[in-house]
């Protein structure tokens, strides 16, 4: 039950507003979430007992400096209570992950990850990559923790079982095999090359051997082939021995891992330097290695390794089911909440682990030397991007290097499908998460970039200047507007700028050098004369990668918006006629023209099309018809 906490007539701050929450708060189990000023949220927590838990941050002086600061900007509370702890910290880490408050450990993972799916309903079953949820029908294992991982075994896979990975409807429309059987990476069921029976062995065999139920499959293929080759069966003995090859280069890709150690588990190892952390994750299903990924979750720098790690074990799993085993390499708190709470998630029992000594050790140290290579990596690219952000400072006169570049672009094609986008750079990296796009809606004159422009930065400080008032998302705030243009853009863009109001921004246009040559560009700013680079300076490189990504996004936009308007049609605008019946007419008639010309009685013949419906679409497209 979600518990909102009203504010009396004149609204409390800080500890006050905890006290006023504190005298509804009941001592169950739930879930707590601290509110700024415009109810935004600071901090997500729970507790076994809700009052007393949130009684603790009444005691100022015990906190940190980051508590108290988040304290001080309480200004009201929300609450959810639960049957358990460990459902607690299951709806905890689902409101970090959704919510991202700033005072919290955070994994920014947006990111789906993809699985092998083998489709269950169909005679000749299709294996393929599958992400997203789950469909009924199919099966998975996974998952992957890329899709060149994925991709890679899929190959493999197709290479031993010879399965289809072609979509039903293709399959249908086949009258000769695809290359693929060409390469022997399927059997061909589409053409009868293989009867359904010796199909069915096939995908049984691939459950099988993607389950972990037959390791000893290489040695009874190997019968086969030589039984084949004794019966003078070449042909068939070498596509065995082929399927031999596939099945030893599956099982021979666990690298490090060791099947009898660990069969079906996550290993996750924790590295901090200097207030950082990267955390190593290596999915291991059915004794083999499904690849590995280094994660930076975002937390204070006094944040301990144990505290860090147990959080992001919860926002990891709160999308994906967890396996059986979770090895990890620190003593975690709250252990038996956490175990219980990935126990709920995946239904079964679910052991966390910190091997001390033996192969699982082994296992654990390898990912904390693969999370300490790649927490340095980070820190030296970190230490270049920084010199790079000081270059930039220095060239264009700021105090301290910018910790926010916006660059903007727009993309049109004679004024049609027009968008503007931002991206955002900065001392990480660009930062996608911020990008943003805009549908132009005004009218746009062809080739009149100026217009375009202004609307996109009227729209963008419009808001940004009404946080700023309020003191919200401070970190939002530019410091550095960079435009792809040359003095024209430049002086329009200034002065929007100064209509609105804006200050505190560095304006920088960059224009194109003679011939549009990279390395030749131009640089306009306030108080200088226009001013090139060094063809060699790398602050010249960076400059130019962050307007190139503008200019990237802006044209995969515009042809995303493109193609959504392509692919609409005036049949989309029929009351009645949603996707399933746009696409039943479109398949029988051909195009929307065709159904447009139709008769009444035509209409009425098409599958999936009812009477009414088809008065429906004949009135529309006649709309002197009576009906009669």
């Amino acid at each position: 039950m979600t518990t909102a906490i009203s504010a009396p007539p004149t609204r409390p701050v800080g500890v006050a507003a905890i006290h006023h929450a504190l005298q509804t708060m009941p001592q169950s189990p739930g879930v707590y979430r601290m509110l700024g000023a415009k109810g935004d949220v600071l901090y997500v927590g729970k507790a076994l007992n809700l009052k007393k838990r949130v009684t603790s941050y009444t005691h100022v002086s015990r906190l940190t400096e980051r508590l108290r600061r988040m304290v001080s900007e309480t200004h009201g509370m929300e609450i959810v209570t639960t049957h358990t702890e460990a459902e607690a910290l299951l709806l905890e880490s689902n409101y970090i992950k959704r919510m991202q408050p700033r005072y919290n450990i955070l994994l920014r993972d947006d990111k789906s990850y993809p699985w092998i799916m083998l489709t269950d309903r169909h005679e000749f079953p299709q294996i393929s990559k599958h992400r997203g949820k789950p469909v009924k029908g199919a099966s998975y294992w996974g998952p992957f923790a890329s899709a060149w991982s994925v991709n890679q075994t899929l190959n493999l896979l197709q290479r031993t079982f010879l399965l289809r990975s072609c979509s039903d409807s293709e399959m249908q429309g086949r009258t000769r095999p695809c290359l693929l059987h060409q390469i022997h990476r399927c059997s061909a069921p589409c053409t009868d090359r293989i009867s359904r029976e010796d199909y069915a062995g096939l995908a049984a065999q691939a459950r099988d051997f993607l389950a972990g139920r037959n390791p000893h499959m290489r040695e009874q293929l190997g019968r086969e082939m030589e039984e084949a080759a004794g019966a003078l069966e070449f042909e068939r003995a070498a596509a065995i021995r082929d399927r031999i090859r596939g099945l030893s280069a599956l099982q021979q890709d666990s690298s490090v891992i060791n099947p009898s150690t660990v069969t079906d588990a996550d290993i996750i190892a924790i590295w901090q330097i200097a207030g950082q952390s990267c955390i190593q994750v290596f999915f291991i299903r059915a004794g083999r290695n499904n690849g590995n990924r280094a994660f930076f979750p975002s937390h204070a720098r006094d944040e301990n390794a144990p505290d860090v790690l147990a959080a992001f074990i919860g926002q990891f799993y709160d999308d994906k089911p967890p396996p059986a085993q979770v090895l990890v390499n620190q003593d975690l708190p709250e252990l038996d909440v956490l175990t219980a709470a990935l126990g709920l998630r995946r239904g079964r029992k679910v052991e966390i682990i910190h091997p001390r000594r033996g192969e699982k050790r082994g296992v654990i140290e390898h990912a904390e030397i693969n999370a300490r290579e790649a927490l340095e990596r980070r820190m030296a690219e970190s230490a270049g991007q920084a010199r790079l952000l000081q270059g930039v400072a220095d060239l264009f006169g700021l105090a301290e290097p910018p910790r926010r570049i916006e660059t903007y672009d727009n993309s049109h094609i004679q004024g049609a499908n027009a968008y503007g986008v931002m991206v955002v750079g900065g001392p990480e990296g660009f930062d996608k998460r911020a990008y943003r796009k805009f549908s132009i809606k005004g009218p746009v004159t062809p080739g009149d970039d100026f217009a375009m422009m202004r609307e996109v930065l009227e729209r963008r400080f419009r808001r940004a200047l009404k946080d700023r008032e309020e003191g919200v998302r401070p970190e939002d705030w530019p410091d550095i507007l960079l435009i792809d243009g040359g003095a024209g853009q430049y002086t329009a863009v200034r002065g929007v700028l100064d209509e609105l109001g804006v200050t505190g921004v560095t304006l920088v246009a960059i224009a194109k050098g003679p011939d549009r040559d990279a390395g030749r560009e131009w640089f306009h700013t306030e108080g200088r004369a226009p001013f090139q680079l060094p063809s060699r300076d790398p602050v010249l490189y960076y400059l130019q990668r962050l307007r190139d990504e503008a200019h990237r996004f802006a044209i995969t936009t515009h042809r995303a918006g493109r193609s959504k308007t392509l692919v609409r049609s005036e049949l989309d605008d029929i009351p009645g006629v949603g996707p399933a019946r746009k696409r039943a007419l479109l398949k029988h008639f051909g195009s929307a023209r065709s159904v447009r010309q139709a008769g009444l009685g035509e209409l009425e013949n098409a599958p999936g099309i009812n009477r009414d419906m088809a008065r429906a679409i004949y009135g529309y497209f006649h709309p002197d018809w009576t009906g009669d």
